[in-house]
């Protein structure tokens, strides 16, 4: 390849972002001829072409590269002081070339329309919707805790293996295409992350590849969350970037699931967002939620913050930090922690939908 080749390459950056923020901002078009268009179609032959393969292709992709990385810096290192242009363009055309398979392959559904413009409902409560779909979220969690357990003291357990979970979340997205065809979600491609220990300690529960399009789900620890981590993993993958979003997509494949454990893990998922809404409000009444909802629900709640904290380490906040600043690179300006807009979403949705 000539050097003035390189060059082009390499420089190649710079109009790719401005492309891509011009883009950015006319989400109209993203929405109809990227996410609804193009992705799509290139999404569903990634899972045809990945989605069999019982390990993540898309973890041993990271890995081939971070090794690939490591060698050309030992092989190409003296080149940063003797030939520093010439390192500098070999480093700016593996990122042009990433930066345009991430934005091709995944990367501008971040600029799409938000989604409750898709859905046509709002996106603001008030204090009094607020209070009142909480009053029938902890009552509809306390009756399925107690329909699974006859127990109200009792933890849920999860009675299935991971694979089992895997392969029943497309039942979830089925009935829930039936109300909304643009959640249809299939085939299926969800693994078991190779890096499950790295993640538990990053502090992340998953994580969709977007250069193969498989989602990968932390493994390390089996609890009622893991039906609604791998639906919201899912959500990703059919082109709902946003972690609010993914949120609000997975939540409702779970629950329209079948199962009874999806189910359960589906509300007790999202009521932690409303009761943290309501602790933001009113300390107080946080507390008289708390006293009304199940010994074996806190139990839950439990088990997984005692599971992370046993996990934390001081490097899991620069992760976070980091992924937060990706975020926000990408169109999504409030970052990780949007939980008011998935009460929002749950709240107007629920408006055309009731319980």
């Amino acid at each position: 390849m000539s050097k003035r080749l390189k060059t082009i390459l390499a420089l190649s950056i710079f109009p790719q972002i401005i492309i891509v923020k011009w883009l950015g901002n006319h989400p109209d078009w993203i929405e109809t001829y990227y996410s609804n268009g193009f992705y799509p179609l290139l999404s569903k032959s990634l899972r045809y072409a990945f989605g069999w393969i019982p390990f993540s292709m898309g973890d041993i992709f990271y890995t081939i590269t971070t090794i690939l990385i490591i060698r050309f810096l030992i092989l190409k290192g003296k080149m940063f002081f003797a030939q520093t242009r010439s390192f500098f363009r070999e480093m700016f055309i593996l990122i042009s070339f990433l930066y345009f398979t991430f934005h091709l392959f995944w990367g501008m559904n971040y600029y799409r329309q938000p989604i409750h413009q898709s859905l046509n409902i709002a996106n603001e409560y008030t204090y009094e919707e607020l209070i009142s779909f909480t009053d029938k979220l902890v009552d509809r969690c306390n009756n399925l805790h107690l329909k699974i357990t006859g127990n109200d003291t009792v933890m849920v357990k999860i009675p299935y293996t991971k694979r089992e979970i895997y392969n029943m979340t497309g039942n979830g997205y089925r009935n829930l295409a039936k109300k909304i065809p643009e959640l249809e979600y299939s085939p299926g491609s969800i693994k078991t992350s190779m890096y499950s220990t790295a993640l538990t300690y990053m502090g992340y529960s998953g994580y969709l590849n977007p250069f193969t399009n498989e989602a990968q789900v932390n493994g390390l620890q089996l609890d009622f969350k893991y039906p609604t981590v791998s639906c919201h993993e899912e959500a990703h993958q059919i082109g709902y970037s946003a972690e609010n979003e993914a949120n609000f997509v997975g939540y409702l494949a779970a629950v329209h699931n079948e199962d009874i454990y999806f189910q359960y893990s589906g509300y007790l998922y999202v009521m932690r967002y409303f009761l943290g809404e309501i602790k933001r409000n009113d300390p107080e009444l946080f507390e008289a939620y708390n006293a009304r909802i199940n010994p074996g629900i806190i139990k839950n709640y439990l088990e997984v913050a005692n599971f992370w904290r046993k996990h934390k380490t001081k490097a899991e906040p620069a992760f976070k930090q980091t992924f937060n600043t990706f975020l926000k690179a990408n169109n999504q300006k409030d970052g990780i922690k949007t939980y008011s807009y998935v009460v929002a979403l749950l709240i107007n949705y629920y408006k055309i939908n009731p319980f």
